[in-house]
């Protein structure tokens, strides 16, 4: 029963975690540029990880580091700018829904590029799925045209989630979690850093409105990612993959709240498109 009990606090608080993370970014941006933004929530996420699983790095074989560096670009580095940009035209909420489709893109991926099965279910929540997110981002003249391509954006980070998901199963299944999380950041940490000292990061620090958002950011790296990825390997070790795969569906649950706070609001046409693409959703992870 205590198991059970922590099962379900694991996954509330993964859900409040990674439903608010859209809402920071785009508080985030109030102070900062999208590469500023991604860089700094790479850099804070590595300061963290490497305090806490600095000694995890020695269970990474001298060959797994290319694939640590593959995983963590894919898994990582494009998707912070991306959504970091995405969000500078796109609300929060929207982009909370479109990240719900990376377990759709990580079970069509796998089967074209990696050989996995899946069943006929999965197939036809794959394909209500793209149904969905044709719906949700090109809603008639709810929204002008330009915010289409930057939705865009958030669909391609959620393809590269599930390039990053399909890639660790398949070359880094024999390493623990945390040394991967940490492995990743600690490839990307020069690479942030070159990215956000090619910016005025140096003069505009200086502003109240940019420490502001730095603060953002920090929780956004420390609590959206670091935390919640230790909170997200012991949810699947307590549990089933099912069961802590749910927490997609309370992300955009949690995201649209935040956004109602910070006066968004979805169109009715955007709500039949979300509730579309969380039914694929659904139908994909049917076992």
């Amino acid at each position: 029963m205590q198991t059970k009990q922590l099962q379900w606090t694991l996954l509330v608080v993964l859900s409040l975690i990674w439903g608010s993370s859209f809402i920071l970014i785009k508080k985030g941006l109030l102070g900062l540029s999208p590469y500023q933004l991604g860089a700094l929530r790479i850099i804070f996420t590595a300061l963290f990880l490497l305090l806490i699983g600095f000694k995890s790095l020695t269970e990474i074989k001298l060959h797994q580091w290319k694939y640590i560096a593959v995983t963590a670009l894919f898994g990582t580095f494009i998707p912070a700018f991306l959504f970091a940009i995405a969000e500078t035209k796109v609300s929060s909420s929207i982009c909370s829904i479109l990240n719900s489709l990376t377990p759709l893109n990580t079970l069509w991926l796998g089967f074209l590029a990696f050989g996995l099965s899946f069943k006929r279910s999965q197939f036809i929540g794959i394909i209500i799925g793209l149904i969905g997110t044709a719906v949700l981002i090109f809603n008639g003249k709810q929204e002008s045209s330009d915010n289409n391509y930057y939705a865009i954006l958030v669909v391609i980070a959620s393809v590269c989630y599930a390039i990053n998901v399909n890639l660790i199963k398949k070359l880094l299944s024999d390493v623990k979690p945390l040394s991967i999380t940490t492995g990743n950041f600690l490839v990307l940490l020069v690479p942030a850093l070159l990215v956000l000292f090619s910016t005025d990061f140096i003069s505009a620090c200086t502003q109240p409105q940019t420490q502001h958002a730095m603060l953002f950011i920090m929780i956004l790296g420390i609590v959206g990612t670091g935390i919640a990825n230790i909170c997200f390997f012991k949810l699947i070790q307590i549990s089933s993959p099912v069961f802590a795969s749910s927490v997609t569906y309370l992300i955009p649950i949690v995201a649209f709240f935040w956004g109602l706070l910070d006066h968004e609001m979805l169109t009715p046409f955007q709500f039949f498109g979300a509730f579309i693409i969380l039914i694929g959703v659904y139908l994909a992870n049917k076992k």
